[in-house]
């Protein structure tokens, strides 16, 4: 498998160093025989190259396997005509990355202030509200007159259905119960064609147990009662949203993997944001991009029917368990240690797994 590495910006750079030491140990312990082909993107890119990302590293990105993103300045990046380009959008958008696959969970070790939990969210990742991929060129937000915005919102009989069927496949392996998120009692087309083809394409799954949130009244019951959701599927903005809330609600987003999957191409990537105010003092947290990687690699073991891969992906998912009960973290989730240590630690545990004796 070969995987495009882009390390990002911020505390990206240190992040991706202890990601890519545990996709290297998942390599050599479970024989995957992994290529990482490391290139740069974001601040550094538009420094070198004029632009945060590249038609050249595109091409590359799409000639390999998958991609591991660090996080992104992305606010930073408003004006496309200087080469200031989102790079989760323009890979997301190119590579049809058009579901976001985002678990929550409780860790032992940790304080579950809700209730134990594990969820995921599936979130449509190409359209909606989003100005910046939800048109073939340019932005779906117009500036009317200096007082006046407006914004549109594109919904799709193709994206509904594919972001539904990614749901209940994904419920098919879990405890089979999908809750469909929408806003349709004002968003009466859009959301309401949304409701009807997640209920036709869960007709498709027996067994599985169906039922409907509007959103706002979705997060009240998630943070009473978020043991109650397995696999939540909704729309981009409100998937971003509720995602970004599971997350925190299980402790921490600093412990949520995010993948981005298409058909034929997915991207690792961290739940959380670049964090330029910590970058460099050895502090961040790795775990969503560590857990974003092991992702990434049961995406392809699925893929390609190759067992290796799902028992790596397994392996990362946990050792970061068994790590979180051993205090073996960052100090933003109650531990002593920092980022390179953290990293270090987690390797040593995912070499060592079934083992006596864990550095």
């Amino acid at each position: 498998m070969k995987i495009v590495v882009l390390p990002g910006d911020g505390i990206g750079p240190e992040t991706m160093a202890a990601t890519v030491a545990v996709l290297e140990a998942a390599s050599r312990r479970f024989s995957l025989n992994l290529e990482l082909v490391h290139d740069i993107a974001g601040h550094e890119s538009l420094k070198q190259h004029g632009a945060t990302v590249t038609a050249a590293l595109l091409e590359k990105v799409r000639s390999a396997d998958g991609l591991m993103l660090g996080p992104m300045a992305t606010y930073e990046f408003k004006d496309e005509s200087r080469g200031e380009i989102n790079p989760s959008m323009f890979f997301r958008k190119n590579l049809d990355l058009y579901a976001n696959i985002r678990p929550a969970r409780t860790y032992p070790g940790m304080r579950a202030r809700l209730g134990e939990f594990d969820l995921v969210v599936v979130r449509e990742n190409t359209e909606g509200f989003y100005s910046d991929r939800n048109i073939e060129s340019g932005s779906s937000e117009m500036l009317v007159t200096p007082d006046v915005v407006i914004s549109l919102r594109r919904i799709t009989r193709k994206c509904c259905e594919r972001i539904a069927r990614s749901a209940f496949e994904l419920a098919m392996t879990r405890n089979r119960h999908v809750t469909i998120v929408h806003k349709a009692n004002v968003l009466k087309m859009g959301d309401g064609m949304f409701i009807d083809i997640c209920r036709q394409i869960g007709k498709e799954f027996s067994g599985v147990q169906i039922d409907e949130f509007i959103v706002d009244a979705m997060m009240a019951h998630v943070v009473r009662a978020p043991q109650r959701f397995d696999v939540i599927v909704t729309t981009n903005m409100f998937g971003d949203i509720l995602s970004d809330l599971t997350a925190e609600l299980s402790g921490s987003i600093g412990l949520g993997g995010s993948l981005n999957a298409g058909y034929d191409h997915a991207m690792g990537q961290a739940a959380h944001g670049c964090a330029p105010d910590i970058a460099g003092q050895d502090i961040a947290n790795p775990f969503s991009l560590i857990l974003s990687a092991g992702m990434l690699l049961g995406w392809y073991g699925q893929r390609k029917g190759n067992q290796s891969f799902l028992d790596a992906s397994a392996a990362i998912e946990r050792t970061a368990v068994s790590a979180v009960a051993a205090n073996e973290v960052t100090r933003d989730v109650g531990g002593k240690r920092g980022t390179r240590e953290t990293g270090a630690a987690f390797v040593a545990r995912l070499l060592n797994e079934g083992h006596p004796k864990v550095p």
